[in-house]
């Protein structure tokens, strides 16, 4: 396996981290932001705020984006599996 091989595999890895888990992470990052604003302008400091809402976003974003996030993931280990051959010999 030479050295081209690993780092494309490798960059097709991480790009495909990035694609599943960058909407979940995205969605918690807006809603920490958005709780945040409103804890500020109200100067309520309840820690537990935070997260219920947090929780229940991704949750919902699990729901919805779940199917597509699987077919990201299968895509990327059907690739593997399927060019396993040029990885092995």
């Amino acid at each position: 396996m030479s050295l081209e091989t690993v780092t494309n595999l490798a960059q097709s890895g991480v790009w495909t981290v990035l694609l599943v888990a960058g909407p979940l992470l995205l969605i918690a990052l807006i809603l920490g932001l958005v709780v945040s604003i409103f804890q500020a302008t109200t100067q309520i400091q309840e820690q537990t705020l935070a997260f219920i809402p947090k929780i229940v976003g991704v949750l919902v974003g699990l729901v919805i984006l779940g199917p597509w996030m699987l077919s990201q993931l299968t895509e990327m280990t059907y690739s593997i599996y399927n060019n396993l051959f040029r990885y092995i010999g």
